[in-house]
């Protein structure tokens, strides 16, 4: 049979292109819903093919799409061909009058791809661009495209490092579920390409650029990255990796996690610094997550309540909003470990199915599975969260935090070694992490566990050199010192830990520590508060 008759009709699982509203553009209406074409009122026929890649050239208008992209969400994935691909577009083209010569509507990115370039308008139907609908509200991600790192070595053989580095990092990123990667293929298009990188960046539709530079020299490799914001053009970060050049696949694995873990975090701040400027009369789901979130990240009891508050109105404006379900869920129970929410089993079991729901709408997300498994170590639950903190990370070996939580609930089963190698891990991985005083602090306390007076001692100290920490640490430094027998300096931090937390004592350790497994961890700890001088 012919292949233009096998793919005569839209995959249906791809139906969601074909959205329940009307486009105008022009003189021209079309309404994908029912399968509509209008030109000044009158119909257009239209095959079903034609109109789902329409559809979804619109809904992307604000990017150019990759081939292998229509191919996926067009065609389901199934192999086409080039001719197939250029008889559907030649067939949009004369429908709405265009052609490849004008491209007036639908321009041909050559070697990349295609994008609709035209204008939508207000019309007597309802526009494209109407308010969003409430489950359209959470969709609002970032779109970062990763430009092929250049060769900076003077020898074209090392080009398959360069192009494999730029691959792999596009693939790691995209285990990040919040955030929107151009498809390696649309990339690599600009291979070689100089130019403003905001000119690419809008050719593209992107929010976010990361270029770099790789460069061999005997056994050294240099890799540097940068990513730059592309309204304004300015760098939002930056760094180098040096290492010496020993098994390739290695090599490139070390340098991509590095790369990996650092720009995540460092996306994540920018998109909140953004959110944090914009105006907040109307504020929609994604902008109560991102503020909610960077409240969260100043980890004080009154930013936590606002924190909460936040998601929880994310949650209502979009119920299908994945991210403000679970990081409402860890923002609650980490209100009970440190500060006023009440350590309910009623409190804490919606919290645990906030999570489920969460994971119900997407369960690839690794972010999901570590909040989920930050609810089950408060509820006591801890071989469920060691297997949904193992199931984060493998579903993203570069997420930093899992791998402090997964550390964090070894370090209750008593497996220190194990559980100081993952919180050194997440240290590694993400050192701009927001998070990066908890990973610190985490392993403080399970190094106190493990005996270990005086690591755990400069771990308090370093996470007390970022400014975000809270009292847990200087309570952890307290400890420490106190059980090394230092007790005078003990009972020094343990006066600064009151100005902190004026409520700190023996009972206040009981209350918040109520998920410790041990009771000998518990005891352990209890007694360096007593040696500091901490009230019972």
């Amino acid at each position: 049979m012919p292949e233009d008759l096998l793919l005569g009709w839209p995959n249906l699982e791809n139906t969601r292109y074909m959205r329940a509203m009307a486009y105008c553009f022009e003189d021209f209406t079309f309404d994908p819903a029912r399968f509509e074409l209008a030109n000044n009122g009158e119909t257009i026929a239209l095959e079903p093919q034609a109109v789902a890649l329409l559809s979804f050239l619109i809904d992307n208008r604000n990017r150019v799409v990759s081939k292998d992209e229509i191919n996926e969400h067009v065609w389901g994935g199934r192999i086409v061909s080039e001719a197939a691909l250029s008889s559907r577009i030649k067939i949009l083209r004369q429908a709405l009058e265009d052609d490849g010569k004008q491209q007036r509507l639908i321009k041909t990115i050559h070697g990349v791809g295609f994008r609709f370039v035209g204008v939508l308008t207000d019309g007597d139907a309802q526009s494209a661009i109407a308010k969003p609908t409430p489950a359209s509200r959470g969709a609002k991600k970032p779109t970062i495209a990763i430009l092929p790192f250049k060769n900076l070595s003077g020898d074209a053989d090392q080009e398959y490092f360069s192009d494999g580095v730029t691959a792999d990092i596009i693939a790691t990123l995209s285990k990040h579920r919040w955030l929107s990667i151009i498809a390696r293929s649309t990339s690599f298009g600009y291979k070689g390409t100089e130019g403003d990188i905001r000119q690419i960046g809008a050719a593209l539709g992107a929010d976010y650029i990361v270029e770099g530079t790789v460069q061999r020299a005997g056994e050294r490799v240099r890799v540097s990255a940068h990513l730059i914001e592309v309204i304004s053009g300015s760098p939002i970060w930056a760094d180098r990796y040096d290492r010496r050049f020993k098994d390739i696949f290695e090599l490139q694995d070390d340098v991509t996690a590095m790369i990996s873990g650092r720009l995540e975090p460092a996306l994540g701040m920018a998109e909140r610094q953004k959110v944090m400027r914009a105006d907040r009369r109307d504020l929609q789901a994604w902008d109560c997550y991102h503020l909610g979130v960077a409240h969260f990240f100043r980890f004080t009891a009154d930013d936590n309540v606002e924190a909460q508050r936040l998601l929880s109105h994310a949650r209502l404006l979009d119920p299908e909003f994945g991210e403000a379900h679970a990081w409402w869920a860890y923002a609650v129970i980490l209100g009970m470990i440190y500060w006023d929410t009440e350590p309910s089993p009623d409190a804490m079991e919606e919290a645990f199915n906030a999570t489920c729901r969460a994971l119900e709408i997407d369960d690839q997300n690794a972010v999901f599975y570590a909040l989920k498994a930050r609810v089950q170590l408060a509820r006591c639950e801890y071989q469920s969260a060691l297997v949904e903190n193992e199931m984060a990370i493998r579903l993203n070996p570069t997420y930093a935090a899992a791998h402090c939580g997964l550390a964090d609930s070894l370090a209750f089963e008593g497996r220190y070694d194990e559980a100081i190698a993952g919180f050194e891990k997440a240290i590694d991985l993400s050192p701009n992490d927001p998070q990066r005083w908890a990973f610190l602090t985490y392993g403080a306390m399970a190094l106190i566990f493990d005996r270990q007076y005086e690591r755990a001692l400069d771990w308090a100290l370093r996470a007390a050199e970022i400014p975000n920490c809270q009292y847990w640490t200087t309570a952890h430094r307290a400890v420490a010192l106190a059980l090394l027998g230092r007790t005078g300096e003990a009972q020094k931090a343990g006066r600064a830990l009151l100005n902190e937390q004026p409520d700190f004592s023996a009972r206040f350790v009981r209350k918040k520590l109520f998920y410790i497994k041990q009771a000998e961890q518990l005891d352990l700890y209890l007694e360096g508060v007593r040696l500091a001088g901490l009230p019972e």
